[in-house]
């Protein structure tokens, strides 16, 4: 039960557990257990009367800086500046805090070390002296409120809003997810989404140190889990042009992959098999924008924004004919004439003159070219 993706009891009764078997781990060293342990405190969803949710959230993003110099320096990179605790700030080691009358715990009533060791869930694990072979379980654990976790990033729906901690989501981290994770967005704290507050406080901490930030999380539907996320890119040290010039990039690939997307309707059927080809755009393309907006400056920017038009549409392109090529031959006329439609309308937004391919070289700060009428394929 230590474990986010085992199987529920449900599940083991009705002999769903196909993909993660039941009882894989019958005993757990201790040091296992301790980070098993750790994992679900730190992430679990609050399911049921009574079973609370971790300070972020069922299934929280968390962004970790990572130097690239070894595991210790890892984790100093991402312990903010403070006061030292004493062992009465951990949960464990002092009286059980409950929440059966709805109690919460607010920042104010503990040290900032409970951050990383919260308590959400009371679990007492049952050990043979050297592993652990059961866990008991009570509700009502720590209800925690108006934490702001220094590992994770944060999102609002408006100006003005509760801070509520960034969820991750099922599928790849790519460039496309990295505004408000791993790079800010304009007037980062007046904006609705906020990065992490050890990535924030990083550039200021160490500006002469390249890093790159490890992004990772279960993606949960309620206690279900759907994906495990991981990914490493850049953290990218950016002044004012060069970040309009990176949110302007990633803005203009939104359009290209919806250009690329719409193209393909007389080819592949709405949903699933249409967004595997946005993704694989978006895979296709990565290492290209890691390298163009790791080298951006105010001085390349307009050359930067032409190569990265080029390389998008290339990889568009590219992606188009590898599906709808192959047997064209054999299709009717009918079908034929429509894939030749969608394959204009690509190219012509791609050439800037669709309303996709406007809406991209307008974020790239790029002028227009002559405007002519491309018809979306129905």
């Amino acid at each position: 039960m230590l474990f986010i993706d085992s199987a529920s009891a449900i599940a083991e009764v009705e002999n769903r557990d196909l993909l993660v078997k039941r009882n894989r781990y019958p005993v757990l060293p201790l040091p296992l257990a301790a980070m098993a342990l750790y994992m679900l405190q730190a992430t679990t969803p609050g399911v049921g009367a009574g079973n609370r949710a971790s300070m972020r959230g069922g299934g929280p993003l968390v962004t970790l800086i990572d130097p690239g110099q070894g595991l210790w320096q890892l984790l100093w990179a991402n312990v903010p500046y403070g006061k030292p605790a004493t062992r009465g700030a951990l949960p464990w080691m002092r009286a059980t805090s409950t929440s059966e009358a709805g109690q919460q715990r607010y920042p104010e009533h503990a040290h900032p070390a409970e951050m990383f060791f919260g308590m959400p869930r009371r679990l007492r694990l049952v050990a043979d002296g050297v592993c652990v072979t059961g866990v008991i379980q009570r509700i009502h654990g720590i209800s925690y409120a108006g934490w702001l976790h220094p590992l994770s990033p944060y999102r609002r729906k408006k100006v003005g809003d509760v801070w509520r901690s960034e969820q991750s989501a099922p599928g790849p981290f790519g460039y496309r997810n990295w505004l408000g994770v791993t790079v800010a967005l304009p007037h980062e704290d007046e904006s609705l989404a906020r990065r992490a507050a050890m990535v924030r406080e990083w550039q200021v901490r160490r500006p002469d140190l390249p890093a790159r930030v490890i992004v990772a999380g279960w993606s949960m539907d309620n206690m279900k889990p759907r994906d495990f996320v991981y990914s490493s890119p850049p953290l990218l040290r950016l002044d004012d042009a060069a970040l309009y010039g990176v949110v302007g990039m990633i803005e203009a690939a939104e359009q290209i992959a919806l250009a690329l997307r719409a193209a393909l309707v007389p080819v592949l059927s709405e949903g699933e098999a249409r967004e595997a080809v946005r993704e694989a755009f978006y895979a296709e393309t990565e290492p290209v924008f890691e390298r163009l907006a790791t080298g951006l400056t105010a001085v390349n920017i307009t050359e930067t924004a032409r190569e990265w038009l080029d390389a998008m549409a290339k990889a568009a392109i590219r992606l188009f004919e590898a599906n709808a090529l192959p047997g064209l031959a054999d299709r009717d006329q009918k079908s034929q004439e429509a894939i030749i439609g969608s394959y204009r309308f690509l190219r012509a937004n791609l050439a800037g003159t669709g309303k996709y391919g406007a809406k991209a070289r307008e974020q790239l700060g790029l002028p227009r070219e002559g405007a002519r009428k491309t018809e979306e394929p129905a």
